[in-house]
């Protein structure tokens, strides 16, 4: 709900009912016609609100290798320009979830402009306990390029741990 209040009053926009506490008003609260009370919408729905507000692609999806071209393509469509780090860097932590968590798990991808000249991209998935790890692969090794690939074209990168899962995030410079 905090995301949700920021980015509306990012636009100007505040509404009461997001600090309502609801249920206290429960049987004696009715919003006057026209308002929406938001401050009773659930995670999901704010989540969504807060990433169409910021301007931001916000996709659920199963992290398999078919789903990554039109990933890409979806990324290029939302950003309206060339954006091939920013591509790169969606399908190395796609690519990380594939590999390392499982083909088939559920992710969240966000990408969206944040100011500054910057993108940041976000992957979400459902297992706190593989973490990214910077490694420096040699000329003979199979793996191990990913997260150095994304070091090597990010401005910064990190991780968010959740109760329940992990986002991995990254900031670009936004192409010209």
């Amino acid at each position: 709900m905090t995301d949700l209040r920021t980015a509306l009053a990012a636009h100007g926009i505040t509404l009461p009912s997001l600090r309502a506490d609801l249920p206290s008003f429960a049987g004696t609260y009715a919003p006057p016609v026209g308002l929406v009370a938001l401050g009773n919408c659930n995670t999901v729905t704010a989540r969504k609100l807060t990433a169409v507000l910021r301007g931001g692609l916000d996709l659920g999806l199963l992290a398999v290798p078919e789903a990554v071209p039109d990933l890409r393509r979806a990324v290029r469509l939302h950003l309206g320009a060339p954006c091939a780090d920013v591509q790169l860097c969606v399908t190395e932590l796609v690519a990380n979830v594939i590999r390392h968590v499982g083909e088939g798990t559920p992710v969240r991808v966000r990408v969206a402009r944040v100011g500054g000249g910057r993108v940041r991209v976000e992957v979400g998935d459902p297992d706190a306990r593989a973490l990214p790890v910077l490694r420096h692969a040699t000329g003979d090794d199979e793996a191990g390029r990913g997260i150095a690939l994304l070091d090597a074209v990010a401005l910064r990168w990190g991780v968010e741990q959740a109760v329940v899962g992990k986002t991995v995030w990254c900031e670009l410079a936004e192409a010209e």
